[in-house]
């Protein structure tokens, strides 16, 4: 069984998007950072290549989306408390992401989400189980 996750993304300037990201609290893997990919690191388990679009395009035949345009992908993240949810997604927008809907509270759970400079969206998720409907 896999025990790692690597999610692939294309970027228009890396740079931007390291930038970007180390300023939400994100560290890069310098083993795996170059000129052409960054290796974002969510966990211990969970990886996020952040390609220069021409480097993506050695990966695929099919044309690269632009994700300011349409949804290919809607990545998701947990988060320890409602309020991480909030400073999160406050810190993208700080840092020239933006917003991609409102946040919704079911009482149990409460996301809120952002769009990267690229448009990616990320979803950021607090889940309550002990109030979670039978």
């Amino acid at each position: 069984m896999p025990t790692k996750v690597f999610i692939n993304l294309p970027v228009k300037d890396l740079e931007a998007s390291k930038n970007f990201y180390n300023g939400l609290g994100f560290s890069f893997n310098p083993q795996f950072t170059d000129e052409k990919a960054g290796c974002l690191v969510i966990s211990d388990n969970i990886y996020v290549m952040l390609l220069v679009e021409d480097y993506f395009k050695s990966f695929t035949k099919k044309p690269i989306n632009d994700a300011r345009l349409s949804s290919g992908v809607l990545i998701a993240l947990d988060a320890n408390s409602q309020e991480e949810v909030k400073a999160l997604v406050e810190k993208a927008v700080a840092e020239g992401g933006r917003l991609f809907a409102e946040p919704q509270d079911y009482g149990w759970m409460y996301n809120h989400g952002f769009e990267d400079l690229d448009g990616h969206q990320w979803e950021i998720v607090y889940m309550d189980h002990t109030k979670m409907p039978n």
